[in-house]
């Protein structure tokens, strides 16, 4: 069994152009931006939600192939992640206005607790859910 030293995962995003994602994530969702350095795949750009670390990468050379879009049903391997919000409502507003597609409206999945995921410039699912407080 694992012992995490950290309340959270860091998550990390492979893409072909960074600016676009990092306007994303930072400019549209507000992730503290932690800057942008050369790692030992390319070049990385680390942004903070709540405790976990976000890392945009851009390989040296760009990979062969895309993951396809679509979400859950289109393949096998990490296809969403989950963010949870305090105002779903905004936080679809807030993208819409930037562009992004909402590909699963808000839906209730039990009592308490709503879902919406939005798509992000690369094609990745981002999921938000709001519970209500009990």
């Amino acid at each position: 069994m694992i012992e995490p030293t950290k309340d959270s995962v860091d998550l990390g995003i492979v893409t072909r152009d960074l600016a676009p994602m990092v306007a994303f994530y930072r400019d549209t969702l507000g992730f503290t931006d932690m800057g942008e350095a050369e790692s030992i795949v390319g070049t990385m750009h680390r942004l903070v939600c709540g405790t976990s670390h976000i890392k945009l990468v851009r390989p040296r050379t760009p990979p062969p192939e895309a993951a396809p879009p679509g979400g859950v049903g289109a393949a096998t391997g990490y296809r969403y992640w989950t963010i949870s919000v305090p105002d779903l409502a905004e936080v679809l507003r807030v993208c819409e206005a930037a562009g992004r597609p909402v590909v699963l409206p808000p839906t209730v999945v039990r009592p308490g607790v709503t879902v919406a995921m939005v798509e992000d410039p690369d094609g990745n699912w981002v999921e938000f859910l709001q519970a209500d407080p009990t």
